[in-house]
């Protein structure tokens, strides 16, 4: 299931956060590449103990914290801290798909990557190129977004990125462990949730709403681990 969720930070929020990373010593992105992914690798990065990482992935955790439609669609359990990369002059990224587990810093803990996040920074007019190809069971997506907005992928897809020709794509990336494992019970639960929402705008007296509702904790209640 890939989900576009948009308007994940205000225009403010973007203005902010690019002003302080356009002036960031960024580092050579392949050095929190996996083996296969560091032969594909070519753009710029802030590692996850970056301070301005660190500073700026609390903004983008508070903005997903407080979006239903984030909530509703990945049902995080765990979000790996937001890092932030930058392509520009033909930088690119291969096919490749996701590290499955990944430790978060010096912590001690781990995630699995169910689910894969990358939150646009820059708008698609000032870049060319740049577009994050990912393989579903429909073919290939390609996915340009406005600054503020999100793709939601998962993490078992192929993708890549395009080579950047003109202009610099930034962006934030991540990704979490869902309480549903499975991909399609999540798409399940999603669009049960979504159909619920639906029907309480609409008929908000409808007593199939609580039927409904209390079907999708059930299912929630069985697939989940915590």
């Amino acid at each position: 299931m890939l989900v576009t969720i948009p308007d994940v930070l205000t225009a403010e929020q973007v203005r902010h956060m690019r002003s302080i990373l356009d002036s960031a010593d960024w580092s050579d992105g392949k050095v929190t590449a996996g083996y296969q992914a560091q032969t594909v690798k070519d753009n710029q990065q802030l590692t996850e103990t970056h301070p301005v990482a660190q500073q700026l992935g609390e903004i983008v955790l508070n903005a997903l914290g407080a979006n239903p439609l984030f909530l509703s669609a990945a049902l995080p359990l765990r979000v790996f801290p937001p890092m932030f990369n930058r392509y520009a002059g033909g930088g690119h990224f291969g096919t490749h798909v996701d590290t499955a587990v990944r430790p978060i810093g010096n912590t001690g803990f781990r995630i699995r990557t169910d689910l894969s996040c990358t939150l646009f920074l820059t708008e698609p007019s000032e870049y060319d190129g740049g577009e994050l190809r990912i393989e579903d069971v429909y073919g290939v997506q390609s996915v340009k977004l406005p600054a503020g907005s999100m793709i939601l992928y998962p993490s078992t897809s192929l993708h890549h990125v395009t080579p950047v020709t003109r202009g610099a794509r930034v962006s934030s990336f991540f990704w979490l462990q869902s309480m549903v494992r499975q991909d399609a019970q999540r798409t399940l639960l999603f669009d049960l949730d979504t159909s619920i929402q639906r029907l309480a705008a609409d008929h908000p007296e409808h007593p199939s709403t609580v039927q409904l509702t209390g079907v999708y904790h059930n299912l929630l209640r069985q697939w989940a681990e915590l």
